[in-house]
């Protein structure tokens, strides 16, 4: 390796980006966008090549790095060089612009604005080379490699559910209704940051792994994970989500009430709206409207299924709310959470 390169060190984000780069996870985005792939993205939801896709990839500074176009840069996590960088462009952001674009807010109370903000205004686009992959979970699965299980299993119809939560009554509904549309069912949760008042990610696994091996039919249920952080951009990410999980061999994919959104930023159905607004994507759009238990209907229902007059005996459903409980020492309702989740639900309390 050239001694002279330029290194720059990478956060956690970054890494797991570049893996989802090489791994085809992200295809067609091939590398670390340049202002022009971002700012397209951003405001036309589409490469500049015209291929759907609206959330930026970026590699973002908080000085420039000094670098220029056409040379090479060693890019190293944790002191360890992990990538090489073939660098197209070197550009400075508007920040606030593109919250706006991307999250529809400036608003640093939204956790991916802060984020985004934190990171940087400079930006290195490029396409990049792993020179050492990260070592995975068993649960982290390359795109072709949960391609070949779906294979292996003969699933032709898989729906994919996304999740970045330990499953409430609401998700196992989810689920359920993907196993009467499809051969089986992706469930693949978000193993990358999330905001801090989320479950940590081991007891969001750990409580799938009960969820599945006691109440579902385990061979028609996948878990596997998705390493990349949450954004919380609401439709744009419920977009990114779909495409993400195509590239995985998922044929449907289930978007409920105010999918990746955060607090009151997004109307609960933008995420419905928004793929109205697109050309097919090569994977079903499976749209859900809010989920709860009803005392009338005597279990969970939609608002599909359960009758207008009904609405004064539905109890929403919301991992918020089981969370402010178990803070309080109270025991949620079976109504929102199974009982036998709830001693892996403490533990990610402590």
């Amino acid at each position: 390796m050239d001694r002279s390169l330029l290194r720059l060190e990478i956060g956690e984000d970054e890494r797991l980006d570049l893996e989802n780069l090489s791994t085809g996870a992200f295809h067609p985005v091939r590398g670390f966008m340049t202002r022009e792939e971002a700012l397209s993205v951003a405001h036309e939801m589409r490469l500049p090549t015209g291929e759907v896709w609206t959330i930026p990839i970026l590699l973002q500074f908080p000085e420039r790095p000094r670098v220029h176009s056409g040379e090479q840069v060693l890019l190293r996590h944790r002191g360890e060089e992990v990538a090489l960088l073939e660098v197209a462009e070197v550009y400075e952001l508007d920040l606030r612009a593109l919250a706006r674009a991307v999250f529809g807010t400036e608003s640093e109370a939204h956790p991916g604005v802060a984020r985004l903000y934190a990171k940087g205004p400079y930006a290195l686009g490029g396409r990049v080379e792993v020179l050492k992959a990260r070592e995975r979970t068993p649960l982290e699965k390359t795109p072709e490699e949960v391609r070949a299980f779906f294979r292996e299993r003969g699933w032709k119809r898989v729906v994919a559910f996304q999740t970045r939560n330990a499953p409430h009554r609401a998700h196992e509904y989810l689920i359920r209704l993907g196993l009467e549309l499809a051969d089986g069912v992706l469930v693949h949760p978000i193993l990358g940051a999330k905001k801090q008042d989320d479950f940590p990610t081991g007891v969001i696994v750990e409580a799938y792994e009960a969820l599945i091996g006691h109440f579902l039919p385990e061979e028609r249920v996948a878990l596997f994970g998705l390493a990349t952080p949450m954004r919380y951009a609401g439709p744009k990410e419920a977009v990114f989500h779909a495409l993400v999980r195509k590239n995985f061999g998922a044929t449907h994919f289930l978007v409920g009430r105010d999918h990746a959104g955060v607090g009151d930023f997004y109307d609960p159905y933008a995420a419905h709206r928004i793929f109205d607004r697109l050309p097919p994507l090569g994977i079903e759009i499976v749209k859900v409207g809010a989920v709860f238990h009803c005392s009338l209907c005597g279990g969970i229902a939609s608002e599909r299924t359960c009758p207008e007059g009904h609405r004064e005996k539905r109890l929403s459903i919301s991992m918020t709310k089981v969370r402010a409980l178990l803070r309080e020492g109270k025991a949620p309702p079976p109504e929102l959470v199974r009982p036998e989740l709830l001693p892996i639900l403490r533990k990610g309390l402590a």
